[in-house]
């Protein structure tokens, strides 16, 4: 199994826009996609601004790439990022792992 990892912040004002909006796009969106196996968000404020954490895990590389594309190290991004004030961390981290539970639990 693969963890795939995205890193972003945006403004603590918007953070609970954005929250609803990371549900909205790449939590549902790699939820529907086959191969899944859970997505994971965490969000820590630090300061003036609020991280965003989403893990999501798959049974496969295929699966990964049908939901990121050819290149699954690099963000997936949504036309009204910039709404929120978004700043992307453009790489994501891939990592084996052996199983589906929430890596920001416990």
């Amino acid at each position: 199994m693969i963890s795939r990892t995205w890193h972003g912040i945006v403004p603590l004002s918007m953070k609970d826009a954005f929250e609803k909006y990371e549900y909205e796009t790449g939590v549902k969106e790699s939820l529907a996609t086959r191969g899944n196996q859970g997505a994971f968000l965490k969000i820590i404020e630090q300061g003036r601004y609020a991280h965003f954490f989403l893990c999501t895990k798959w049974d496969s590389m295929e699966s990964m790439i049908t939901f990121a594309g050819e290149q699954p190290t690099i963000a997936v991004t949504y036309p009204e990022d910039e709404k929120y004030g978004l700043i992307s961390d453009p790489i994501v981290l891939l990592q084996e792992v052996s199983d589906s539970r929430d890596p920001f639990q416990g």
